[in-house]
């Protein structure tokens, strides 16, 4: 799915816009395009950290014929890492209820935290969906947890290229080449739990783990 300003958009288009990228006779599966959780960050209006209160079903629109649902999370922010300018304390969240239209299912009452990314519409509600990085607080590594702080946010000016075979190559020089799914066969494997991609003073971008520079295997697969 590409990036898209949801920002600007009504409920009730966003829906729409959902519903068409999925028609029906395609399946119940959602599709969503891959993005490093560094991308997810930057391409995100709020990037928060929370509990799940509570959830309710609600109307997507106050219009009586649109059947489109909503889900209403009520959460209890800990802490926001992005979108201070725009929100201050989030009490709600929402997303499709429908997993065709990429519903998200978090849990509620329990003491499970989690990284929630997502946008924030014309109206001001916080709306989220699978193809946000949406991911419990205790499976992020140590890396991913202090970037959210500092180093994915001064970082946005670098772009992040999914490799899914060999030969892949950068094309500029802000570019980094994610290997993840070619090396592990999975999007969210040790590049992306352990790196970031940093932005030199000359302009170039490459990889690293905090002081340390990518392992040679990721720098290789770039050679034809």
């Amino acid at each position: 799915m590409p990036w898209s300003p949801l920002a600007a958009l009504s409920w009730a288009l966003v829906l729409r816009l959902l519903a068409l990228l999925w028609p029906p006779g395609r399946g119940e599966a959602c599709s969503c395009a891959p993005a490093h959780p560094q991308q997810h960050f930057c391409h995100s209006a709020l990037v928060i950290r929370a509990k799940i209160s509570s959830e309710k079903v609600v109307p997507a629109s106050k219009d009586p014929a649109d059947t489109q649902k909503l889900i209403r999370y009520e959460i209890k922010q800990i802490k926001m890492f992005k979108g201070f300018e725009k929100a201050k304390d989030i009490q709600y969240v929402y997303t499709p209820f429908d997993s065709s239209l990429c519903g998200v299912k978090l849990e509620t009452n329990s003491h499970k935290q989690y990284l929630l990314t997502g946008q924030i519409l014309s109206d001001g509600k916080v709306f989220i969906h699978l193809c946000n990085y949406i991911e419990p607080w205790e499976d992020l590594s140590l890396v991913q947890r202090e970037s959210l702080n500092h180093h994915y946010h001064q970082n946005c000016g670098c772009q992040i290229t999914t490799c899914y075979a060999v030969p892949c190559t950068i094309s500029a020089p802000n570019e980094c080449l994610w290997t993840d799914w070619l090396l592990e066969r999975k999007l969210y494997g040790y590049q992306a739990q352990h790196y970031v991609c940093m932005k030199h003073v000359d302009g170039i971008c490459s990889w690293y783990r905090g002081h340390l520079h990518l392992r040679k295997e990721y720098v290789d697969i770039i050679q034809p």
